[in-house]
């Protein structure tokens, strides 16, 4: 089963709802697939994949931003710089916003 791989400081977001989707440079998965949801080493369920949409970083609203757990766009790019390298994220490449349901178990 793929894994959806989260850091620890997003736990909280998650478990709340308040994080519903994530952003990424790049992925495999589809829409209506499961998939394993870890945050650090520690896994926390199974998620539904609602929705996989490719974008332009610069593309993002600010609907979409709130709905990775981010307040602002700097923010989230601050997030992925630290994740991607500064070089990647501030070049505007091409973004996958991953929406997902956590699964009751």
């Amino acid at each position: 089963m793929k894994k959806l791989v989260f850091k620890l400081d997003y736990a909280g977001k998650i478990l709340s709802g308040e994080k519903r989707t994530t952003i990424r440079l790049s992925t495999d998965l589809r829409e209506n697939e499961i998939v394993e949801v870890y945050v650090g080493h520690v896994r926390i369920g199974k998620a539904i994949v609602k929705k996989v949409q490719k974008k332009k970083l610069s593309e993002l609203s600010d609907d979409e931003i709130k709905a990775d757990g981010f307040n602002t766009r700097e923010e989230l790019l601050k997030a992925l710089a630290k994740i991607y390298g500064s070089k990647r994220v501030y070049s505007d490449p091409v973004v996958y916003i991953i929406e997902f349901q956590l699964m009751e178990s």
